[in-house]
């Protein structure tokens, strides 16, 4: 027996069925949503036309019934009116019905002509007593394919000990069976045409729905560094893709000046670490252009430290107010301190610096401060380091602590320095920004003092504010928010 090696490779393994567009989803669930309303109404027509000619038939057997029952027991004695109401009246008519009349053994006694040849008395349902009206007949195909509504029922004679007589009826109902099967493929073809119908126009007006959400995606998709001023014009679109239109704007708005700051932000960096590079080469490159004395070569590394710590500086300030952008106002150790407490211990760090340089600093007011008090240290910090870099000596700093009604805390730092034009005053708290040389004049700044100290306000959902008068100094006001559920403390 030889053994034959197949080798069978498993079928590629398919990936994820493709997702289902919007405009898809709609149209299936309006053609869906037409075939349910179309189907409940075509079934209600339908059940509601079945239900009123069956009960129009019933209706006319049973009042034939009725007939012969009257006839039977009134006048029992007078066959002419009972042929008449068998025979001619039936063959007369112009709805088809027939009518039979059979005694207690099952002898026939009068039928409509022909009956015999078309219907067995076998054929009918059993009859109902001599009191009772029948509800509903059955309905009884012939093998020609005609459909007869039949119905029994029993007729008591003119007295009680007159034996009772059975009245079988059948109505030809085949036209009615004709109508109906017409009705229920018309009905048919309605729901299929209304579901073709509104599969075109729900895909049609999905499209043309659509077509904002398609405006958007393309305005999505040319969206670079170079095309951040493209704008999405929303005329006469639907309230939400209105909205939606507008948010896109926005936040390409808001995109747009992110990127400008940043562009702005890494030419003034570059620039910013540039200075110290080149003077820290040039230094180096001149010690050793030729021999220098010990005392030349410490001049030149202490100089090289002094730019050294410029960099130091500027590198962590830069990390804090990156790690400041992405911290969350959650992340914050927020308390309730005494301003004026952290104020006086910030201003005693810096009052040998205040003394040499001969100016005041003054801390006025009380209140309760609910934020980060490293961070509120370092604000504080900031705020009085610039300052006192712009006020000349003899000039004044002052530290005011203000509460407000809503529970909130100001603290408000001025000083008697050079001032600030109006037209620098709105940028004093970007990164690296600058104003004039005048207030230039201390190269070891990095222009980001203000700058962390906006961010400090932003992580505390805070304010912070600017006031300046050339020539008469600054007012720059930090406003603390309450914290939520805050009950105010006392002041001890």
């Amino acid at each position: 027996m030889f053994w034959k090696n197949v080798r069978t490779e498993a079928p590629p393994a398919s990936g994820p069925a493709r997702p289902w567009s919007i405009a898809r989803r709609l149209t299936l669930f309006y053609v869906a949503t037409t075939a349910v309303v179309l189907m409940t109404a075509a079934a209600y027509l339908y059940w509601t036309q079945v239900a009123n000619l069956e009960r129009e038939d019933t209706d006319f057997l049973v009042n034939k019934i009725e007939d012969c029952r009257r006839v039977l027991k009134e006048r029992p004695n007078d066959p002419a009116l009972l042929i008449n109401e068998v025979q001619v009246e039936a063959a007369a008519s112009l709805i088809k019905y027939y009518v039979s009349i059979v005694d207690e053994d099952g002898h026939m006694l009068l039928e409509t002509a022909g009956m015999s040849n078309i219907l067995s008395v076998a054929s009918f349902p059993a009859a109902v007593g001599t009191t009772e009206t029948p509800s509903r007949g059955i309905v009884w195909k012939s093998n020609g394919g005609q459909a007869f509504l039949l119905m029994s029922a029993m007729a008591q004679g003119v007295s009680e000990r007159a034996k009772p007589r059975t009245v079988h009826l059948a109505l030809d109902v085949s036209t009615e069976e004709s109508l109906i099967t017409g009705y229920r493929r018309k009905l048919l073809v309605v729901i299929v045409l209304g579901c073709g119908f509104a599969w075109a126009a729900g895909a049609l007006l999905t499209r043309k729905g659509l077509e904002p959400l398609n405006a958007i995606t393309q305005a999505t998709e040319r969206v670079s560094a170079n095309h951040l001023r493209d704008r999405i014009v929303a005329h006469g679109w639907p309230i939400e893709l209105a909205a939606l239109a507008r948010s896109f704007d926005r936040m390409l708005e808001r995109l747009e000046d992110s990127f400008t700051r940043l562009s702005q932000f890494s030419a003034d960096l570059a620039h910013e670490l540039r200075t110290p590079i080149n003077n820290l080469r040039g230094e180096a490159g001149v010690a050793l252009s030729k021999g220098r004395t010990t005392e030349e070569y410490r001049r030149t590394l202490e100089s090289s430290l002094e730019e050294y710590a410029r960099l130091t500086r500027l590198i962590d300030n830069m990390l804090f107010l990156a790690r400041a952008e992405g911290a969350a106002t959650n992340h914050l150790t927020r308390c309730s301190f005494d301003a004026r407490k952290e104020i006086e211990g910030v201003c005693e760090f810096y009052e040998a610096l205040a003394e040499d340089r001969g100016v005041e600093v003054r801390c006025e007011g009380a209140g309760l401060v609910n934020a980060d008090p490293v961070l509120f240290r370092q604000a504080v910090s900031n705020l009085l380091s610039n300052a006192l870099n712009y006020t000349s000596r003899a000039g004044l700093v002052r530290f005011q602590v203000r509460p407000r009604d809503d529970r909130a805390c100001e603290v408000c730092v001025s000083d008697s320095g050079c001032g600030i034009s109006p037209e620098h005053l709105p940028h004093i708290f970007d990164r690296l920004y600058r104003v004039d040389s005048s207030r230039s004049q201390h190269p070891h700044g990095t222009g980001l003092g203000l700058a962390i100290v906006k961010s400090i306000m932003t992580l505390h959902q805070g304010t912070v504010e600017a006031q300046s008068t050339v020539g008469h100094g600054t007012n720059i006001t930090l406003s603390f928010p309450v914290a939520p559920a805050e009950r105010k403390p006392k002041l001890t």
